[in-house]
């Protein structure tokens, strides 16, 4: 639309002419695209992008659609069309389209009640696993057809019901799944990082395009997945996501950029496919014929006459396998011509990039790059998180403490919306946990603190998206639903959770409860369209536990005891690090679990607590390990 109809002299015209025109970034206005788009889905049955929406000086509207030509075409009414009959029904009768609109704003209100009260039970854990099942792809992972989309918080949610119930059948979906997907055309097998999502059902054609918040949430699940199934494959994919958003997705400064468009030179997709010459001018006869047969880079191509590599066909264990040599020699001889193929690939013209920072998405890479430092050990991951935070900090807070949703070209800009406080506190927590630096705690706490301020509402519980203090619109709706993000309220519900048993707040722990309570009946309606809040839901369920170290920060037995606690897949864990000295005792004083809990004859001592039950102390690394592995399997 914009090519066809925005930078056309004649629709400028009649646009200026009658209209006010207003055109919106949905990454930052949100909250303006959320409420807009569910009137478009009121009013036609379905959204999409472009949004078109015509509405009253109040705001109110009373026309949507998607997306328009210029002129009408192949049944499709035509922009000037439409713009020209609305124009002449707004000064023959404009009453009339007033009362349009607040029929439209009344029915959008009923709609957007998302936050259904009722009572949830463990069963609603169930129901979603059959949901699952039900729309699951045996043959290419996944869920429903075409197009798929890699929605991370389905697998991670399936991890922990796996781990909750023992069936084979959850942890099977998510590892066909996370397999299917970093083999497919998806992931770019040159550059790394994955596309938006596949339009085809064998995750072998992308929309290119690559969104930060995507390769954030792709990385948390390839991390838990290698943490419970002690597969090095995962690990190397979200190794792999990382190295692309630390080369090409980061500011000079430590914020991370928001997305690389899907074309380049006018063309979907040219900077990633392939030709066999091509290859073969790069890697050689020999070298080239190998990756290309690898791969499925083929004269016929895959993708418009040219190749989107892929190991779809099969992957380099089996290859191996099958032909002869180790995976080992497969591995460096395909990593050896990637390399050279990457720095040919760098010289074409690349995809745009969206470099906006926004608070949310890197609130989701500083969690992601936390939890792999913890499981891998990487400094860089870590180094990278914390000078991420310090970004946001630094540039994207006002002076009196108000987070800012977007930082670009030196400027902050918008009130950080329900998702942004979410998402960032769910990082610090992570943080945290990382570093043991209990400023990140005590700003995940302010945070908390400001979100429930001027997003909660009192009334009936939950977030609304956006804040008391934000550009009033014709209605203040809550979002729960869990689609390409998780919404802020689920991970809010579960933030709630966690600080809430750090800090022994009461009162926190009732706004828990509250949260939890407040979507029951559209969570119980449709569990499967909320796998971040199941994710909540498991955590409040338990069990969980709490690991308390107790010790000199850099002696070797204390880092013997957090490895320890980082090992193994524990996501309703929380660990805490009691140093000695001051720092103990302001621990303490902010996390009152660990007041009782100190370094036993001054060796380092480890303390596990299940739902607050704890167990004899150790100082025993082995005897840690036992401790950790039952509590969790019971």
């Amino acid at each position: 639309m914009e090519r066809e109809s925005f930078e056309d002299q004649e629709v400028a015209e009649l646009l200026n002419r009658e209209y006010i025109a207003v055109k919106v970034d949905r990454e930052e206005r949100p909250d303006v695209d959320n409420v807009y788009m569910t009137v478009c889905q009121a009013l036609t049955g379905q959204g999409g992008w472009p949004l078109t929406i015509v509405m009253t000086p109040e705001k109110k509207p009373f026309f949507a659609g998607t997306y328009f030509p210029k002129c009408k075409r192949y049944g499709r009414h035509g922009l000037m069309e439409i713009l020209t009959k609305l124009a002449d029904a707004w000064k023959e009768s404009p009453d009339k389209l007033a009362e349009t609109s607040e029929q439209v704003v009344q029915e959008v209100e009923r709609t957007m009640l998302s936050n259904l009260k009722g009572t949830l039970s463990e069963d609603v854990l169930d129901k979603a696993f059959e949901q699952y099942e039900q729309r699951f792809d045996p043959e290419y992972g996944g869920f429903g057809d075409r197009p798929k989309f890699p929605t991370s918080h389905h697998l991670s949610f399936l991890l922990r019901y796996y781990q909750r119930t023992g069936k084979e059948a959850a942890l099977r979906m998510a590892e066909k799944t996370l397999d299917a997907m970093s083999r497919g055309g998806m992931f770019d097998h040159i550059g790394y990082g994955f596309s938006r999502y596949s339009v085809d059902e064998r995750w072998l054609v992308p929309h290119f395009e690559k969104m930060l918040y995507d390769n954030a949430l792709l990385a948390w699940t390839y991390i838990e997945a290698y943490q419970l199934t002690g597969k090095v494959k995962y690990a190397r994919v979200a190794e792999q996501v990382f190295t692309y958003i630390l080369r090409d997705m980061t500011h000079p400064e430590g914020g991370f950029y928001s997305a690389e468009d899907a074309d380049s030179e006018g063309e979907e997709g040219k900077f990633y496919v392939w030709s066999p010459d091509e290859v073969t001018d790069i890697l050689g006869a020999e070298d080239g014929e190998w990756y290309c047969a690898l791969y499925d880079i083929t004269a016929e191509g895959n993708f418009e006459g040219q190749s989107i590599p892929n190991l779809i066909a099969r992957d380099l264990e089996t290859a191996a396998r099958l032909q002869g040599g180790t995976a080992e020699q497969w591995q460096e001889r395909a990593e050896r011509c990637r390399q050279q193929l990457f720095l040919q690939r760098e010289r074409r013209v690349h995809p745009g990039k969206d470099d906006k920072i926004l608070t949310s998405w890197n609130g989701l890479v500083i969690m992601a790059m936390a939890k792999a430092y913890k499981a891998l050990g990487n400094e860089t991951y870590l180094q990278a998180a914390v000078k991420a935070a310090q970004f946001i900090i630094s540039h994207m807070r006002r002076e009196d403490g108000r987070l800012l949703a977007r930082y670009r070209d030196g400027e902050a800009a918008y009130l950080a919306y329900a998702d942004d406080y979410a998402f960032l506190v769910w990082g610090l927590i992570e943080l945290y946990e990382a570093t043991f630096d209990l400023s990140y705690l005590k700003l995940a706490l302010e945070l908390n603190a400001q979100m429930l301020e001027l997003f909660w509402d009192e009334q009936s519980g939950g977030l609304y998206f956006y804040g008391s203090d934000g550009e009033a619109l014709f209605t203040r709706n809550k979002e729960i639903y869990d689609g390409a993000l998780p919404s802020g309220n689920s991970v809010a519900a579960m933030n709630l959770q966690k600080l809430a048993k750090l800090t022994y707040d009461a009162k926190l722990s009732r706004i828990a409860d509250t949260q939890l309570a407040a979507f029951a009946g559209a969570i119980e309606h449709y569990p499967s369209g909320h796998a971040m809040f199941l994710i909540a839901l498991d955590m409040a369920y338990g069990p969980s536990s709490e690991i308390v170290i107790a010790g000199r920060r850099d002696a070797m037995e204390t880092q013997q005891m957090i490895e320890a606690a980082r090992s193994g897949f524990r996501p309703n864990a929380l660990t805490v690090l009691v140093p000695a000295g001051e720092e103990g005792e302001e621990t303490a004083k902010l996390i009152p679990l660990v007041q009782d809990k100190r370094a036993i004859g001054g060796r380092t001592t480890a303390y596990v607590c299940v739902d607050f039950a704890c167990q004899s102390p150790t100082a025993d690394v082995d005897e840690l390990a036992e401790l950790l592995a039952d509590p969790m399997d019971e």
